[in-house]
């Protein structure tokens, strides 16, 4: 923390923390050298004060107070320059304890104890007067002035009832000695404000001869930032109004010492008090601008302070000196993008900015290959002080080169840039349904497809840590029954999408894929809500056709036209995991499923006078077996004949049969719809399905399935 002193260029004080002991410092050029503060020689009561530089020294709260109508803990004025007035203690570091009011009237070089305790100090008449009220809870009717800086103060009341004071604020003007108090009689009385006019103190204004000359110095040194200046202050005995503030007196340049001088950037003040380079820097590199046959200025490791005035001296020393540029080959290239990143957006501008840190850069030839079979040349640096703005067409890792060539010497650089398109959809594909311990595929499609380099993380089941791939497909086995989430993050650059999906695990369950009447076509908007929402009419339709209960029933419209749906048909279990259907009652509920469909008993009204009937559509062979290695080989191949053969006598004999449909939807709980695309077309034959031809969960999960995206 640091505090400007007003009036006074150059001139600071600053608290720094110094072995974990927080001190206050002061400077008079602008923080190239600093020294503590001198404590006072004497207490306020005149006892002599023991304290020894540097293990003891006077320390200052800095802080300025954000309460327009309170002075703060420190003070200055403008027009008052030698005149500081703060709060703070004497001994060994800062603290918040044993606080009093101290005074400087020479610019901080001496300091006098003015007040045991906190005081907000307003200055009047251009620092002519001094005024001085307690901090204090309690309400007060008195307060202090001082006529001769802070050397002797004087009580005066201001109100004849004592006063809680909020706070104190000065009228403004060049010639003002009027001030206001603002605070309230009572903690429940309304703000009262006391106006003090302190003109009827002085019986005239000050003339020539009611001054002194005064000298700005730093223990004793005259030259404070290059000048000597001399201000005009009042003689302390005299009890005049001063007015108008009439400034410095007289101000003279001083010669130029090394005091005038800071380290210049990249140079360090070694313990002999020279300037010498960082360890990080390289003097040379101030010649990377240079062109062979131009000059820059070579610095000596010196730079005056700013708003410093002093003249000749030392000056022609340490002032940099203009130096002949010198020839050299390119070197220390480098090539970034303009906001540091390594990556870009498909089809935007990307600006690379090229960056040399030795070489002529006005004679010499850089060639940029972005990588994409588009190159550029230029001949010149300076021609690229903007950067080299470039639009990538197409998604990918793109190797960016620059070559660098002068007469002396070639550099290049490399930078490998990741182009990607924004990613907007991701959409979980995976079955709706699948059985205990098979493999299971599930596979994330993108819109677009192509966006650049992904990370896909995966969470399934009860793992607690996720799976994180390049790739954007997984296969995975579930050991138990249940309803299973799997979600899939992907993240592209700087954005992160998810989708979420519940898929089913059952021992064994029935599946029927059902087509409706072509109508409804005409409805389908091809959107996840429309099929969601139908879903939820075909499996009302289903259970009112059928009395089958609904935990039977999982209904999933399929995205695409002609519009078709997948029938499960599950093996509910309650609660308590008793009384779980058996592969018998499976069938049962199939057959049953089947015979309402094929009486086209199933049927919905999709608005007034639109009705849609339910049919089943195409079939696989005989419901899933469990194959273990109890079961012979021949034994397997004579169920097979049999149900080829059965089924071939069906097609000839009820081919000219049409198949009701049924359908079912998912209510599993998952916000998003879990999508497969199985194309049917109406134009095939619906014969009737006996429940024999039912698909087993074998052989939907075998089948092949196309993933569509949703809204696509």
């Amino acid at each position: 923390m640091y505090f400007s002193v007003a009036g006074i260029k150059g001139m600071f004080l600053a608290n720094k923390k110094i072995d974990n002991q927080v001190k206050t410092f002061i400077t008079y050029n602008k923080g190239r050298d600093w020294r503590l503060l001198q404590a006072p020689d004497t207490d306020l009561r005149g006892d002599p004060v023991h304290c020894l530089l540097p293990y003891c020294s006077l320390h200052l709260h800095l802080k300025v107070s954000e309460n327009p109508y309170t002075s703060g803990i420190i003070a200055s004025k403008d027009t008052a320059p030698s005149i500081i007035v703060a709060s703070g203690n004497i001994g060994s570091e800062l603290s918040d304890t044993d606080i009093s009011m101290f005074v400087s009237s020479d610019a901080g070089n001496t300091w006098r104890q003015i007040f045991e305790e906190e005081h907000s100090v307003l200055y009047l008449d251009q620092g002519g007067v001094l005024v001085a009220m307690k901090h204090t809870s309690l309400p007060i009717r008195h307060l202090w002035l001082s006529f001769d800086e802070g050397r002797s103060w004087s009580k005066y009341s201001f109100t004849s009832i004592p006063l809680f004071v909020d706070g104190v604020l000065g009228e403004p003007g060049e010639e003002t000695l009027i001030m206001t108090v603002f605070g309230h009689f009572s903690h429940r009385s309304e703000w009262q404000l006391v106006k003090v006019d302190y003109k009827s103190i002085f019986d005239r204004r000050c003339a020539e001869e009611d001054y002194r000359p005064w000298q700005l110095h730093s223990q004793g040194e005259a030259c404070i930032m290059g000048a000597k200046r001399i201000y005009k202050k009042r003689k302390s005995e005299r009890k005049c109004m001063q007015g108008k503030y009439a400034g410095a007196m007289e101000s003279k340049p001083c010669v130029c010492t090394e005091a005038d001088f800071d380290c210049d950037y990249g140079y360090e003040r070694h313990s002999n008090g020279q300037c010498l380079p960082a360890f990080w820097f390289n003097p040379s590199s101030l010649s990377k601008d240079c062109s062979l046959g131009q000059s820059y200025l070579n610095s000596t490791g010196y730079r005056k302070v700013v708003s410093n005035n002093c003249t000749d001296g030392v000056r022609e020393q340490y002032t940099a000196k203009p130096q002949k540029c010198p020839g050299k080959a390119p070197r220390g290239l480098r090539i970034v993008t303009a906001d540091g990143k390594l990556t870009a957006e498909q089809g935007h501008n990307v600006t690379l900015m090229v960056q040399l840190e030795e070489g002529d850069v006005q004679r010499t030839l850089i060639q940029v290959d972005f990588g994409d079979g588009i190159a550029v040349s230029y001949v010149n640096l300076s021609s690229m002080e903007d950067g080299i703005k470039h639009v990538y067409q197409n998604v990918g890792i793109f190797r960016v080169t620059v070559q660098v060539d002068n007469s002396l010497g070639s550099d290049s650089a490399v930078l490998y840039l990741h182009v990607t398109c924004p990613l907007e959809h991701v959409h979980l594909s995976l079955p709706f349904v699948t059985t205990k311990n098979k493999e299971v595929n599930a596979t994330a499609v993108l819109w677009p497809s192509q966006v650049g380099t992904l990370t896909y993380v995966w969470w399934y089941g009860n793992n607690t840590e996720p799976l994180i791939t390049l790739e954007g497909s997984i296969s995975f086995r579930f050991t138990s029954e249940g309803m299973n989430t799997i979600t899939v993050q992907v993240s592209a650059g700087n954005a992160i999408l998810q989708d979420t999906k519940t898929i089913a695990v059952y021992e064994e369950f029935r599946s029927l894929r059902l087509s409706f009447s072509p109508n409804l076509d005409d409805y389908n908007p091809d959107i996840p809500e429309w099929r969601r929402d139908i879903g939820r009419v075909i499996k009302k339709s289903l259970v009112e056709a059928t009395g089958v209960p609904g935990q039977h029933i999982l209904v999933a419209v399929l995205p695409g036209l002609p519009t078709t749906a997948e029938l499960f048909v599950l093996p509910y279990k309650d609660p308590v995991g008793e009384n779980k259907r058996s592969a018998d009652d499976l069938e049962q509920i199939s057959e049953l499923l089947i015979h309402k469909l094929n009486q086209n008993s199933v049927h919905f009204e999709l608005k007034p006078g639109v009705q849609v009937l339910v049919h089943a559509a195409h079939l696989t062979a005989a419901p899933l077996v469990d194959l273990t290695p109890t079961h012979s080989g021949s034994a397997m191949l004579m169920l097979l004949s049999v149900v080829f053969v059965g089924l071939a006598v069906f097609v000839i004999y009820k081919f000219k049969r049409k198949i009701p449909g049924i359908n079912a939807y998912a209510q599993m709980q998952n916000e998003k719809e879990q999508e497969m695309i199985s194309p049917v077309s109406h134009s095939e034959s619906r014969p009737s399905v006996p429940q024999t031809e039912l698909r087993r969960p074998g052989q939907l999960i075998d089948e092949k399935v196309e993933s569509q995206l949703i809204g696509k």
